[in-house]
Order: C-alpha cells, then structure tokens, then sequence
C-alpha cells in the first residue's frame, strides 16, 4: 500500500489547482473530468464502462467506507481514470472472502486518485463553467510541467471509445432453451442489463460492437438491444449504418443511453455535448405517455437534440428530464423500437424505469405471437 500522507494535486485545464492527499495508485492521470451525485454505489460507478476515459468526482462525502465486493462489478474492471474524494476509507466497515478494501482494489487496477480536497467546490466549478479536462498527480514539484502535459489530452467531444470496452468476441448469457433470444450490440454494456434481460427469460447473445446488421439479421433474433457506453457517438459513422439496416428490418429494439443516442443518429437526429453532463441516481424523468414521473439513473455527457427530434414526423418523444427539459427518450412511430438516456438497469438506484425491459419483452412477444 501506498503511503497515506503523499501529497497529491488536481489541476484543471482552466488553471484551477486543487492540494490533497494521494488515494489509489501512484502516478499521474490525465481525462476529463465529471461529477456524480450519487450516495451510494460508488464500486458500480468505478467499473461502469460509460466512464472510460474520465476521472470522476464523488459528490458524497465518505467513499471506500465500505470496501469492494467482487459480486458488484458492472464489468471486469475498474474503468475510471481517476478518482476524487472528500473523505477516503482505507478500511471497509465489512469483511468476507469477497471483500477488499477500495484502496486495494485501486492499486490493483492503477487508478490514480486524490482525497481531502473540496469536493463541493469542484462540482460547483464544473456546473459554473462546463465540462473540461483535468490532471492528478502525485509528482507535485512542477506544476507548470504538469499544465503543459494536460493542455496535450484531447477532449472528449469527437472522441470513439466504445471500442475501447466492447467484447472483442460473441459470447452467450443465460438458458438456450429461453423463450426470447435477444442480440446485444456491446458498447460498453453494464452486467445488470444482461441480467435484467435473462431474468424476462431471454437467451442473449452479446456481439461486438461494430458487428454488421446481416450477421444480427441472419440469426433471426427475437430483438436487439443496443447498449450504453463511452465517448461521443458521432464518430461511429458505420454502427449508425448498421443500426439502420437493424430498424429497417422491423425487429423490436430497445436502446440504452449511447445506444439510444447511436439510434437516434441512425434516424438522422443529431447529438451535442452538454455543459457538464448528467450522472447520478436521483435525476426526475417524465413519461411523456403515461404522465407519471421516474427518479432514474442518469450517466451521460452527450443528449440528443430536442427540437430535432420533435421536428421528425417519424419520432415519438417519449421522456424528458425534468431538471433541464433536455431528451430523455424517444419512439419510433412506424416500427416497435423505442431508447432513453437514462439507466433502468440502475444497481444500485432507483426501479422506477424496469417496466422499460417489460414493454421490451411485450414488443418481442407480439412479433412472436403473429
């Protein structure tokens, strides 16, 4: 283990340095930045592949307080760039086989991370002044050096990364002999999508990412769900093309965050990058359909744009979110397919939005029944 009194620095690319205390690996790491609001689920959060290639700022006060467990993994590895925190837990409040400390997990899988800094004033600056890049290191003697080193890292807009963290091979999940067989396109999926499909009795294939539509469409599925995952969606020029000849053929689909925004780029909407994004587990959506109101999970610092989408006569806008009336989901109006920006997979998080996975199974079960 590292030693707890090394000194450690933020530094962002506006200039703003920020002084505290090493957490994780030694080193320095460089991505741009983000905040989550969420109070709990912090292990989930760090092996979600949506955040590669960002360092991410815990907005709750106490992390590692109670330690890694091996089962609550959302992919096979910590996926984060760094980590910055108020109050870092060196010892978990549990114990067990499955059970290590944070700061053991970090080591393990080189995360650099920096404590005992204002957290509450970094998420405040982010919201102030957008979305930017940023630096932690432990080499703390030439910050001027380390300035210049981050002015080298790009930014995200423009920048591909699902092929970063998809499946480099097929692979299969649950029982063959299940009523549903169900395709997933793998930008960087979450485990508990997978999981919230095999529990509606699906057998779900996982291909990836950039597999082409006739491979999908020759092994007549049941449906296809694209899934969420990193980076900006434009530069995904022929998985948008694939997602079209997907549409086309008229089987049911279900898009997830990048899926659903790589979906909305198939059906000719365009997608910006936000001020600072949204990430947390308490962010209000309204069912434009049914009226009613979900508290979700949100990871995401691209949205699709709302006036185009109400501007297509093809295009159902399904949900929106209540903070900032930004898109949140939209439908197809001629074929059974429909995504959100949200996670109603969320583990842990609020269930509001499963019923989503449900009205999925439905749409598969009414081609089915034809």
């Amino acid at each position: 283990m590292i030693s707890q009194n090394k000194n450690a620095v933020l530094i962002l690319s506006d200039g703003t340095v920020f002084y505290g205390k090493s957490c994780g690996a030694e080193g320095t790491a460089a991505a741009e930045i983000a905040f989550n609001t969420g109070m709990t689920g912090y292990q989930e959060i760090f092996t979600d592949p949506s955040y590669y290639g960002q360092m991410v700022v815990m907005a709750t006060s106490h992390i590692g307080n109670y330690g890694v467990h091996e089962d609550e993994v959302e992919s096979d590895s910590v996926k984060i760039k760094g980590l910055i925190v108020k109050k870092f837990a060196y010892r978990p409040s549990r114990y067990g086989p499955k059970v290590s400390s944070l700061q053991d997990y970090l080591e393990k899988h080189n995360v650099v991370g920096i404590r005992d800094v204002d957290t509450r004033a970094i998420v405040k600056h982010i919201r102030e002044f957008g979305a930017q890049n940023a630096l932690i290191s432990t080499d703390c003697e030439n910050i001027e050096k380390l300035k210049l080193e981050l002015a080298e890292v790009p930014s995200m807009k423009g920048m591909e990364l699902a092929s970063k963290v998809s499946t480099k091979q097929t692979y299969t999940v649950g029982n063959p002999d299940a009523k549903f067989r169900v395709a997933l396109l793998d930008f960087g999926v979450k485990k508990n999508i997978v999981r919230c499909l095999v529990e509606r009795d699906s057998f779900v294939s996982v291909f990836p990412y950039n597999t082409d539509a006739e491979t999908i469409l020759n092994q007549n599925f049941d449906g296809i769900m694209l899934s969420n995952g990193p980076g900006d969606p434009e530069p995904l020029s022929e998985v948008i093309e694939n997602i079209k000849k997907l549409v086309d053929a008229n089987i049911p689909i279900f898009g997830i965050c990048l899926g659903h925004q790589l979906l909305a780029l198939s059906q000719g909407l365009q997608t910006e990058k936000m001020h600072n994004g949204h990430r947390g587990i308490n962010h209000p959506i309204l069912n434009l359909i049914t009226g009613k109101g979900e508290i979700t999970s949100q990871n995401h610092g691209f949205v699709v744009k709302m006036e185009e989408a109400l501007a297509n006569p093809n295009i159902i806008v399904t949900h929106k979110h209540l903070n900032d009336g930004t898109l949140a989901g939209i439908a197809l109006k001629d074929k059974n397919v429909f995504s959100v920006q949200y996670h109603p997979e969320a583990s842990p998080g609020p269930h509001d939005s499963r019923y989503l996975f449900d009205d999925f199974v439905e749409n598969m079960n009414l081609v089915i029944s034809c």
